[in-house]
């Protein structure tokens, strides 16, 4: 499981992190989000979806629902398939005509034994 805030992301704007699990194994990547920002995680893109699939993303409110504007979480889990190797990017943009692109990105070495 990898767990990222938005104070992660402030000090470092584009993360690289490993992951190893086993074939047929489930985990979950959460990253800090804010949409009330303009600015969204953009879809997962997985090097080899022979190895790895995106099973699930939702987007989760602030914890204190009470707290306006504050941040919530996007989660996306993956399916291991098969051993091997494949890397998962994923960036923070404003998706309209002129937005900001990848003021934030994460992206994971997955090794699948």
């Amino acid at each position: 499981m990898i767990n990222l805030t938005c104070d992660d992301f402030t000090s470092q704007n584009h993360i690289i992190g490993e992951l190893s699990v086993k074939a047929s194994d489930s985990f979950t990547v959460t990253l800090c989000s804010n949409p009330t920002t303009g600015f969204q995680w953009e879809s997962a893109v997985i090097t080899d979806p022979s190895v790895l699939i995106e099973t699930n993303h939702q987007f989760f409110g602030p914890e204190d629902e009470n707290l306006v504007g504050a941040a919530g979480r996007d989660v996306w889990t993956f399916q291991a398939l098969k051993k091997g190797t494949s890397k998962i990017s994923i960036a923070y943009s404003r998706p309209w005509e002129g937005g900001e692109k990848a003021e934030w990105s994460f992206t994971a070495a997955v090794t699948v034994k």
